[in-house]
């Protein structure tokens, strides 16, 4: 029995076996000269009405202009070379009437010879998926340049008390760098010697996870010295299911410690 391929680009060097119009992602061969020979329903039903057939088109006739030269000449390099094309994304204008970005998969079709003579692709839309990565790449850029301008220090732990983010206020007290303290464990890279609560909870992982906490204690920096610091916790709510996911912690140095 043949394996089932586990990768959409090992399905689309399947493809010859079948009828290609079954096929439910969009599906086009060009040959050698960057022209489109084949084109399933799918690809063609993407067609914009003005631009004509798709069958006959170069491959990059429909990408962005600053996107045509480069997909070209690399094209023509995988042509020369036979080295197996990795996944890509374009920006092709589609029966939408605009851009939209889509994921290329791709192989190389071969002559009798063994030598390149086109290529196969199928392709998806990730336009939706693409701008969402886009907007959490930018909104977490954004978070960490606000905790990185903030005077005080700010530590984010998981529930476990593994630290995933700090800043540099807590660099500076801890004497760790951000890359050292995450990773560890806060009590074993910040050992409390001393807790005084001011408002009556107990500082304690089961405790700061289900309640806020303040308080002074007295902390053991890297360097071997103690530290006091008023000290501020909250749990941290996953804003979809409200359940905790970790605890915020901001600590300000007591003026006149040491």
């Amino acid at each position: 029995m043949s394996e089932i391929p586990d990768t959409l680009a090992s399905a689309v060097e399947r493809t010859a076996m079948i009828d290609i119009d079954e096929l439910p992602l969009p599906y086009v061969e060009i040959d050698a000269g960057g022209i489109i020979t084949r084109a399933n329903r799918a690809a063609r039903a993407l067609q914009h009405p003005r631009q004509g057939e798709l069958i006959g088109m170069t491959g990059w006739d429909l990408m962005a202009i600053d996107e045509k030269e480069f997909s070209s000449a690399a094209f023509l390099s995988y042509m020369v070379s036979g080295q197996d094309p990795p996944v890509m994304h374009r920006s092709i204008f589609d029966r939408s009437g605009r851009f939209r970005t889509y994921e290329f998969h791709r192989s190389l079709i071969h002559d009798p010879e063994g030598k390149p003579a086109g290529m196969r692709m199928v392709f998806v839309d990730v336009t939706e998926s693409k701008k969402a990565l886009e907007d959490a790449r930018r909104d977490r850029q954004w978070l960490e340049s606000a905790m990185s301008s903030m005077p005080l220090a700010v530590i984010l732990t998981d529930i476990l008390g593994v630290v995933r983010s700090s800043n540099p206020a807590a660099e500076e007290l801890s004497g760790f760098t951000a890359r050292e303290l995450t990773g560890k464990v806060i009590e074993e890279a910040m050992p409390i010697l001393a807790y005084e609560s001011l408002d009556g909870v107990t500082f304690d992982r089961r405790e700061v996870i289900e309640r806020r906490s303040k308080g002074i204690a007295t902390l053991l920096s890297r360097d071997g010295k103690e530290v006091k610091v008023e000290i501020g916790t909250s749990p941290i709510l996953d804003k979809d299911t409200g359940a905790v996911s970790g605890v915020a912690a901001i600590l300000r140095k007591v003026e006149g410690a040491s």
